[in-house]
């Protein structure tokens, strides 16, 4: 077979082209080193393991978490032949691998956020007691979506649920959710809290949360965010930059709502309590009564005394000056002329005299 001959843009081009049917896409595990960033817009890295290293590259847009060297991640990129001759693998996603470099990550973008302000307790907002309308983002298919929903029903039930199905891990995994945030937030009508929900899982599995642009959009939101991911030891950035933050799905929907048999028999308690209240201050307000009656017939009583002390006085002065009463101690009445040889008529208690005047002397 004769050979091809062909100039370097037409090699670089042909390797590609048979690098794009080859291999389009490649998932590649090793630990970053040489990490660099140009202009503020593009970012270079090369990616070893114990005996080789390939170069990496991808836009600054796309470090959606911290990398720096030494950390061990797993990339999803495609292969490429640069003009310049080089072999560099343009990543489309990457995630950190292992326990020490999420963690790594995780301190880094904490860190990094944190000074900013993003987890501050002054932009907490509270959440209502009783909402009516509610929205959920949440993979409708996982358990731990399952559990909020049968809890949040036991617990109150009548809601308004909107629920918007997005994946909870893997690459796609944040770009959806923050769409889901996105669409929730332009609505006309607001949810008056918006629920972020995902069951247990690894510490791979929950790196979705920790994705900076997620984080960003979650302090960004109109709404309050309640956030209920993974066991009650798991925390990630996203529950950081809650509003509210609970320990797994079954204790969001416990937050979220109370439960009615509580609420009831809190008012039964209460209206025990009023019942109660009622009866002594209308026992209160009867001894009140009672106690006002009694002094005022105290009263009456006392002025009726007094009035009757008064008619006895006045029977006895009466008596004292009817004339029968004075004719019976010895006095005498006289009517009549008192002059010489006038006719006088004398009364006294039991008879009745007649008589003649036969002398006037003065006293």
């Amino acid at each position: 077979m004769e050979n091809t001959l062909l100039n370097v843009n037409d090699f670089v081009a042909l390797t590609n082209q048979i690098l794009d049917t080859a291999l389009p896409t490649v998932v590649i595990e090793g630990e970053v080193t040489s990490f660099k960033v140009n202009q503020g817009k593009y970012v270079f890295f090369d990616l070893k393991d114990d005996t080789s290293t390939v170069s990496c590259f991808m836009s600054l847009y796309s470090l959606r978490t911290p990398l720096e060297d030494g950390m061990k991640v797993i990339v999803t990129a495609t292969p490429k032949l640069t003009q310049w001759g080089r072999f560099s693998l343009t990543i489309k996603s990457y995630r950190p691998s292992g326990e020490g470099s999420i963690k790594k990550s995780f301190e880094l973008l904490k860190a990094k956020l944190e000074k900013e302000g993003i987890f501050s307790p002054e932009r907490k907002r509270s959440l209502p007691r009783v909402p009516s309308y509610v929205g959920v983002i949440s993979s409708t298919q996982a358990a731990g979506y399952a559990d909020f929903i049968k809890i949040l029903n036991e617990r109150w039930g009548g809601l308004k649920i909107d629920v918007a199905h997005v994946q909870v891990q893997g690459a796609p995994a944040p770009d959806q959710i923050i769409a889901a945030l996105r669409y929730f937030n332009g609505l006309e009508e607001l949810p008056q809290v918006l629920v972020l929900i995902r069951g247990g899982g690894s510490a791979d599995d929950l790196s979705a949360f920790n994705d900076e642009p997620l984080v960003r959009a979650i302090a960004e939101s109109r709404i309050p965010i309640l956030t209920g991911i993974g066991h009650e030891v798991d925390e990630s950035l996203a529950d950081l930059a809650a509003d509210v933050q609970a320990s797994t799905p079954s204790n969001a929907a416990q937050l979220l709502v109370p439960d009615r048999r509580e609420v009831i028999a809190a008012i039964q308690s209460q209206l025990t309590g009023v019942r109660s209240l009622i009866v002594q201050s209308a026992d209160h307000a009867s001894q009140q009564v009672r106690d006002s009656l009694e002094q005022a017939y105290r009263a009456i009583r006392q002025q009726l005394d007094a009035a009757f002390d008064r008619l006895a006085i006045l029977r006895i002065a009466t008596e004292q000056v009817n004339p029968d009463n004075v004719l019976k101690r010895g006095y005498a009445l006289l009517r009549g002329d008192q002059k010489v040889g006038g006719k006088l008529e004398i009364e006294t208690f039991t008879t009745i005299l007649e008589t003649e005047v036969k002398d006037v002397r003065k006293k």
